[in-house]
């Protein structure tokens, strides 16, 4: 493997208290850096530290979004080791968005090395109390200086830190969702299952609109049928009725959370009915108008699991579970956050360590 050169901070800096972390705002001292070019493939990774990089107005990502991205979770563990959640599951995901953007795969091992020993360089910043954690975000952009719409033949790849507390100030408390029905993000054959910049950029109307209404996200439905539930703006979104676990089966627009994939895991496990379906947005009211709907949350990685209090779609408002956290909700915060931060047993092998 190749080795990893690494430039040192003159001097470090201090992880903040967990008061002042928030979500996503203050980042380590160091990056991890590789280049790729056609006739080298991925080269030249490096630890830098972490700060502007220099590129001209005309870096083809700037006026053409060739770009993908991750955001994985690193944790203290009980014996102050560090540990990442899932990590290979985030890193061939990359791989699988980078098809979508026609962006040269990583190989999953290097870049695993090179962010483990970034982590290594950064283990003191990982925080270690309960609802905190290290957020690792890698990336990709197209690095060709051109203005023209073609696959760039130059890459770059960083992977920087943020040390972060809980996602919603809130905390772990039911969230109101507005379902869009004016706005569309993805549809099939378009970029909804890969993690790139244009399908956030989509959904930044819909979320501005629905926060002046009051709401904390958006749940988007189909493009076609303008009907079919699809995803909330930064997680999966499940359903519970009549103790069966119901989500959206992955149809091409809808991203492949490594969280909804854990929460499949853990209910198939725990020998509860979990389906993947397609379910409309008038079979959750009608469950609900029934008594039927008992929980609804969602899944992703920077929340992990976020119950959901109420949903508003065409001015028709419910009320899920008095706007109480239900107890399947909290039991799968508990159990997943609890192997995260080591209190439970990792009997599925979700936590990788880093030797450092």
């Amino acid at each position: 493997m190749t080795e990893i050169t690494v430039t040192k901070v003159d001097k470090a800096g201090i992880l903040p208290t967990d008061k002042q972390l928030g979500f996503g705002k203050i980042f380590t001292d160091h990056m991890f850096v590789m280049d790729y070019e056609i006739s080298k493939g991925w080269h030249s990774p490096r630890i830098v530290p972490y700060g502007e990089f220099a590129t001209v107005p005309a870096t083809i990502v700037f006026h053409y979004g060739q770009a993908i991205f991750e955001g994985m979770k690193a944790f203290r563990t009980p014996d102050n080791k560090v540990a990442v959640f899932r990590p290979k599951h985030y890193l061939n995901r990359f791989n699988r968005s980078a098809n979508f953007l026609c962006i040269p795969h990583i190989d999953v091992e290097q870049v695993q090395a090179g962010l483990y020993k970034l982590l290594d360089f950064e283990k003191n910043w990982v925080p270690g109390e309960q609802g905190t954690s290290l957020y690792i975000r890698p990336f990709i952009i197209a690095a060709d200086k051109s203005v023209g719409v073609k696959v760039s033949s130059t890459y770059k790849l960083f992977i920087i830190l943020s040390p972060v507390g809980a996602y919603y100030e809130t905390g772990f408390k039911p969230v109101s969702i507005k379902v869009e029905d004016k706005y569309v993000r993805a549809t099939k054959g378009g970029l909804g299952q890969a993690k790139t910049p244009a399908n956030y950029a989509m959904s930044l109307a819909a979320q501005e609109e629905a926060h002046e209404e009051g709401f904390n996200q958006v749940l988007w439905l189909d493009a076609v049928h303008r009907k079919y539930v699809e995803e909330v703006g930064t997680m999966n979104i499940f359903f519970k009725i009549n103790g069966e676990i119901i989500t959206p089966e992955l149809n091409g627009s809808i991203l492949s959370g490594i969280t909804r994939q854990t929460v499949l895991e853990l209910v198939r496990n725990w020998s509860m009915k979990a389906t993947e379906r397609q379910i409309s947005i008038e079979e959750v009211y009608e469950a609900h108008a029934k008594g039927q709907l008992e929980e609804v949350f969602g899944s992703g990685t920077a929340a992990v699991i976020s119950p959901v209090g109420e949903l508003s779609w065409k001015g028709q408002k419910i009320v899920i579970n008095n706007n109480q956290t239900g107890e399947f909700s909290q039991k799968l915060f508990d159990y997943v956050t609890g192997v995260q931060y080591g209190s439970v047993s990792d009997k599925f092998g979700w936590m990788d360590k880093v030797n450092c």
